[in-house]
């Protein structure tokens, strides 16, 4: 296994989904005038009423303009708080893959302790990322409902977790999602389909180490 850092690049075409739709509507003002030139027909109607209600059509546009403005700001802030959010994310569950592929190496006796806490947080990570990928696995394949981990599996069911984290973050879907050609269209979605079934399995995985480290260190 490989067990460098992998260097996070271009996440920020890792927003396959949750990007906003900003719009900024342009006001108008509408010119009024107080009479026609001389000798152009029949003088306009000077009621207040009218004068009034086009002032306020007018208010209205400039305050929705305003509105616009606000929304769209707010919007980028939220997409700027989320692609950090997400690099964190990705950088973090790639250090913890790390952590864990160094201790299996150096043959360390399983700390349950640790074992529990790191799982869990790749577990919370790697879910969080799913918010944004929303990863689903496609209508034709069933999702593989795998038996509760045993003691003596939990080696080998590490050793896989760091494989499925390698797969997901190598990714190119992850890495080269905002330069897609065209005439890729087809191999970019077999990459985001490999990429969601990466991600819902490391979801899957840590989840059932966590609970299993859980329950050893408990009794012992």
């Amino acid at each position: 296994m490989n067990y460098r850092v992998v260097e996070v690049k271009k996440l920020a075409g890792f927003l396959v989904v949750g990007v906003f739709s900003l719009c900024l509507a342009s006001a108008t003002m509408a010119q009024r005038t107080t009479g026609p030139p001389p000798g152009a027909g029949p003088p306009l109607n000077n009621n207040p009423n009218l004068d009034d209600r086009s002032r306020q059509v007018d208010e209205n546009k400039l305050r929705s303009a305003e509105m616009d403005v606000v929304t769209e700001e707010k919007n980028q802030r939220l997409l700027q708080a989320a692609i950090a959010n997400m690099k964190e994310d990705f950088s973090r569950i790639q250090v913890l893959r790390n952590d864990i592929a160094r201790n299996l190496v150096a043959r360390k006796p399983l700390d349950y302790k640790l074992v529990s806490e790191q799982t869990a947080e790749i577990n919370k990570r790697a879910s969080r990322l799913n918010v944004y990928m929303r990863a689903h696995v496609p209508a034709d394949e069933k999702e593989n409902n795998s038996p509760e981990l045993k003691s003596e599996e939990m080696i080998g069911a590490l050793v896989r977790l760091c494989k499925l984290i390698d797969s997901f973050t190598e990714n190119p879907a992850l890495k080269n999602a905002a330069t897609i050609d065209s005439k890729e269209i087809a191999k970019a979605k077999e990459n985001k389909a490999n990429a969601d079934r990466d991600l819902l399995a490391i979801i899957k995985l840590s989840g059932s180490l966590q609970k299993k480290s859980e329950s050893l260190r408990m009794s012992q």
